[in-house]
């Protein structure tokens, strides 16, 4: 099983760190090892201005074996699946060591967001297009984060109304949104009891 109090305690030093990165990890209440994240998208990219969810389960063996991590947030890059969230990046997989944790998987994630590595893809129609014709890649990735990373567009609001018509309070509602980059059916399954 997960150490819970390695858990806590990179729970306690990223939180010290959190207005320094503008990250937010967050833990289920109900199981410490299911946590979500929020990642804003890296100055001068195509991201920049977005706001991006990331789902991370612990799998028993943590930290000797890699967190799992998933974009909640649709996210048009080579290295992410555009249709699952999925994520291609060494340290989740066969370079993770136990010295690392979740807030250098975290800052890598972003990281990878500034830097694509389009020859090592998740996604090949878009690292195909990315290589092939990269102002469109671009224009793409911009409109995406446009449509589906900015909390503050006009669909976020109607989100919020949608949901707190539902019966949940406003400020959970807010909080659970951005978590989830704005994702309502991820916020929603999140503000339903199990």
């Amino acid at each position: 099983m997960a150490d819970a109090t390695r858990i806590q305690r990179e729970l306690t030093h990223f939180n010290k760190d959190r207005s320094i990165l503008g990250m937010t990890l967050v833990p289920d209440e109900n199981d410490i090892r299911h946590l979500t994240a929020t990642i804003p998208g890296p100055v001068s990219t195509p991201y920049e201005g977005g706001l991006f969810g990331v789902d991370i389960n612990l799998p028993d063996g943590y930290p000797f074996v890699p967190p799992k991590m998933k974009f909640t947030t649709k996210v048009w890059h080579p290295n992410i699946s555009s249709q699952t969230g999925a994520i291609c990046l060494d340290i989740l997989k066969n370079n993770w060591s136990p010295a690392l944790n979740l807030k250098t998987a975290l800052i890598s994630l972003q990281a990878l967001l500034s830097t694509p590595e389009p020859n090592d893809p998740q996604d090949a129609v878009v690292a195909k297009q990315y290589l092939s014709d990269y102002a469109t890649y671009v224009a793409t990735a911009r409109r995406w984060t446009d449509d589906f990373a900015k909390a503050s567009s006009s669909g976020f609001s109607g989100k919020v109304q949608k949901l707190v018509e539902m019966g949940f309070p406003e400020g959970l509602v807010k909080k659970t949104l951005e978590s989830f980059g704005g994702d309502e059916n991820m916020a929603l399954e999140r503000l339903c009891p199990k």
